[in-house]
């Protein structure tokens, strides 16, 4: 098992593919882990050398007290690539994720190629909020577990939710640390990047599963940021990487 301390915490990590190939860095969505990027890893590790790591909070890295910000996420992964020696790369964000990454592009433009940010947002209006502050209260009060069955009510489609892949991620949601997924929540609920949508100035692809609530935002990071490429997946909600798991590497291939 791989650890770095970076940013004051342990962030645990994967490294696979091709050696000497060029760098790509896989950022997971909230209550999630590296294992949510298993058929990407699968799909893409014969061309990249891929960076998988667990969120700060999340999986198999440390769990401070949050709150966290969307910047000291960001410092997490340049802190991981200062100590993995990655001077550039590409990188794909799901989710929070998403919203890491275009910190990143707004923050450090020159270490990456090309970015995608997928099934994600640029703001959060207040009814939004409010239904970050009921996750949050439910998690401190009870646990990760009330969370699950409206979680994957979000993140997939009807006739996917009784799949193997889907429950393996509700699994991981159960098992996450409420100390990560409170302080990631906080967070999200301060996401503002949407008049800065412009200075981004890296080829971007904004990907969503067309029964995702977050496409419209997605759609908007798209039309938004100067050059950037819009796809929308159908049959896919949240975790449309997983549920549409072909489609979506397609999509990356043709993009990166």
């Amino acid at each position: 098992m791989k650890t770095a301390k970076v940013n004051g915490t342990e962030i645990h990590y994967e490294l696979q593919g091709k050696q000497g190939s060029a760098w790509l860095i896989l950022s997971h969505s909230l209550a999630c882990s590296t294992r949510m990027w298993d058929p990407q890893v699968t799909a893409l590790k014969d061309r990249y050398c891929i960076l998988n790591y667990d969120m700060r909070g999340h999986g198999k890295s440390a769990a401070p007290a949050g709150p966290y910000t969307l910047d000291m996420l960001a410092d997490d992964v340049l802190g991981l690539m200062k100590h993995l020696g990655i001077e550039r790369a590409n990188y794909v964000g799901l989710s929070i994720g998403g919203m890491i990454g275009q910190h990143l592009a707004l923050k450090e433009p020159k270490r990456f190629e090309k970015m995608v940010l997928a099934d994600t947002g640029h703001t959060q209006t207040p009814e939004a909020i409010k239904q970050w502050e009921e996750r949050i209260r439910i998690a401190q009060s009870q646990g990760m577990k009330p969370l699950v069955p409206g979680t994957m009510e979000r993140w997939f489609t009807p006739a996917f939710r009784d799949k193997p892949e889907a429950r393996k991620i509700a699994d991981i949601v159960a098992s996450t640390p409420v100390a990560g997924y409170v302080g990631c929540g906080q967070a999200i609920m301060k996401l503002n990047t949407t008049a800065r949508l412009k200075d981004i100035k890296l080829p971007v692809l904004a990907i969503t599963g067309e029964s995702d609530a977050a496409a419209a935002g997605t759609r908007y990071i798209g039309e938004h940021v100067p050059g950037a490429k819009f796809v929308a997946i159908a049959q896919a909600a949240h975790i449309a990487n997983i549920e549409q798991a072909e489609r979506f590497n397609q999509a990356l291939r043709d993009f990166l």
